[in-house]
């Protein structure tokens, strides 16, 4: 088999913990298990130990960083120059044959240099959802895709809503873009030790009966949802959200305890990712009431950890649960308390719905996901 170069953007990599992180980092794993593939993974400095890590480097796999001297070590402006323009050079010295944007963007001039590249676009949300973002930031977005659309030689959307984004809004047809779902990690699985999920209840104080809630607590993400349908929920349950502290956790800190269910509503911050698997599996359902998303993978690490979803319509969260999980309205309380109250333990039908949602995300595998991604590199090669 003929061994393949292929260059990674792997700022995300090594800097975000969720999100866009997660998946490059699982993304670049399974294509480390692919024979003939040579990953070089490019990032403008080694971020985060603990993410890093996750990635095990080898004799095919390398992190790339900017060059530097010992007198004058890169700058913030250098490591943005060197993504944006500079690694192209660096690219063609390291003979990488295809480049891969794995967050949407690919570096100015790429395209002049030879070298072939694939972009994965996963959400066009600051065009289609301007006031969760500043006026300059959609400025940059915009012409950052734009600049993108014209470097690439071959487009990914992470779902069919994103494919129908990129084209209405970028001006591209259909069919240059190919969905090439995502996949979540291996470590969601439902074979969770009951040692380990009483260990993680007793760290987190966790509640007995609660509804779970994972991503960026931020305005988008919509978890005030939630908040509003704790009183029309019975007192034992409660609500756990993951995710970052932000101001917007704290007007919902401040809901909750104005409308008296701040005893019921449990924030966590900074919780490692080794314990995310027991924090699934202690749940009841698992709530994602985002308003617009380009997938929504906790969805699929909620359905491999054995839980019923609730979650909002009008993105692609149908397109990432599939039928037999619930979806309503990002604004009605109500129908948000009365989905969960169809999914608790014991309701008709729960564990046929967890059944065949299980069959349905089988098709969102890591390894059919990395595999198609290495016939795409492959394509571009003569």
């Amino acid at each position: 088999m003929t061994k393949l170069t292929i260059g990674l953007d792997a700022k995300r990599i090594v800097r975000n913990g969720t999100g866009l992180g997660s998946y490059g980092r699982t993304l670049a794993n399974d294509l480390a298990a692919i024979e003939g593939l040579y990953l070089r993974l490019y990032a403008p400095d080694a971020g985060r130990d603990d993410l890093r890590l996750q990635v095990a480097e080898g004799p095919n796999l390398h992190f790339v960083y900017p060059p530097s001297t010992f007198l004058f070590p890169p700058s913030a402006l250098w490591k943005s120059y060197w993504r944006s323009r500079g690694i192209v050079q660096q690219l063609k010295a390291d003979g990488v044959q295809v480049f891969h944007g794995l967050s949407g963007e690919l570096p100015i001039g790429i395209r002049k240099s030879g070298i072939k590249t694939v972009v994965t676009i996963h959400d066009l949300i600051f065009l289609r959802h301007p006031e969760y973002y500043h006026w300059i930031d959609v400025q940059i977005y915009k012409r950052k895709f734009l600049q993108t659309l014209r470097e690439a030689d071959h487009i990914v959307a992470i779902s069919e809503c994103t494919r129908r984004d990129i084209s209405e809004l970028g001006g591209v047809p259909e069919e240059r873009i190919v969905v090439v779902y995502q996949s979540c990690a291996p470590r969601f699985s439902s074979d969770v030790s009951p040692d380990t999920i009483n260990n993680v209840r007793a760290r987190y104080q966790l509640p007995q009966h609660y509804v779970l809630c994972v991503g960026s607590i931020e305005e988008r993400k919509n978890a005030m949802l939630l908040v509003g349908a704790l009183p029309l929920l019975p007192d034992e349950v409660h609500v756990v959200l993951v995710g970052r502290e932000t101001s917007y956790s704290k007007k919902i800190a401040q809901r909750a305890e104005r409308i008296g269910v701040g005893h019921r509503l449990h924030l966590l911050h900074g919780v490692p990712d080794e314990h995310l698997p027991a924090i699934y599996a202690a749940a009841e359902v698992f709530a994602y009431p985002s308003r617009y998303e380009g997938f929504g993978i906790p969805i699929i690490e909620a359905i491999r950890m054995g839980l019923p979803v609730v979650a909002c319509s009008g993105s692609c969260l149908e397109e990432a649960g599939g039928p037999d999980n619930l979806y309503v309205s990002p604004d009605e309380p109500m129908a948000m308390a009365q989905a969960i109250g169809q999914l608790r333990p014991g309701a008709p039908d729960r564990e046929e719905r967890i059944g065949r949602s299980r069959q349905y995300i089988r098709r969102f595998e890591n390894t059919d996901v990395a595999w198609h991604y290495f016939d795409i590199y492959q394509s571009l090669i003569p």
